[in-house]
């Protein structure tokens, strides 16, 4: 009896290993592909429970932002996906070789009679940044939203050219 409990606790003990491991390599390739699309969500709580006239659930402070930067011949687009946001709520800069693109993701209650079972989408004021892999011309930059992905796409500027200084 006592040899079969320590089989049983060994065996345990190596299938807690297991799912330990496959949690681990979850976490490191979550964090590893998707770190930089962790975007944490503040807000003004007296003002969203004023605007909605009560308690509101608790609302997650950090979302995945997933975006994708591509570059052709002559310009970059980035691409990123952000649903539920108003386009007077984007702010969108580039300076030097970074794009930053802001916004604010407003809480709208349906109705004031339910209960939330589920919160996993984050609300409130985020900020991005991105970095761009090349210079661009910022006076030619262009933004629209559709279906819920901002897509920016900025021309490239001429090529820079490298040069070898010599001491002398």
């Amino acid at each position: 009896m006592l040899e079969s409990l320590k089989e049983a606790g060994k065996s345990i003990s190596r299938e807690l290993g297991r799912a330990w491991e496959n949690l681990s390599e979850g976490w490191r390739e979550l964090l590893s592909r998707s770190g930089e699309a962790l975007t944490h969500f503040a807000r003004n709580k007296d003002k969203s429970v004023a605007e909605e006239g009560g308690q509101l659930p608790v609302l997650p402070h950090w979302s995945l932002l997933a975006g994708e930067v591509e570059e052709a011949d002559k310009e970059i687009v980035v691409r990123v996906e952000v649903p539920g946001i108003e386009k007077q709520d984007w702010q969108i800069t580039v300076d030097g070789s970074m794009l930053y693109i802001r916004g604010e993701k407003r809480f709208e209650r349906i109705s004031h009679d339910s209960t939330y079972h589920i919160m996993e989408r984050a609300y409130g004021v985020f900020q991005r940044s991105i970095p761009l892999p090349h210079n661009v011309d910022t006076e030619k930059a262009v933004a629209n939203y559709k279906n819920g992905v901002l897509i920016v796409r900025l021309p490239k500027l001429g090529e820079s050219k490298s040069k070898t200084i010599h001491l002398s």
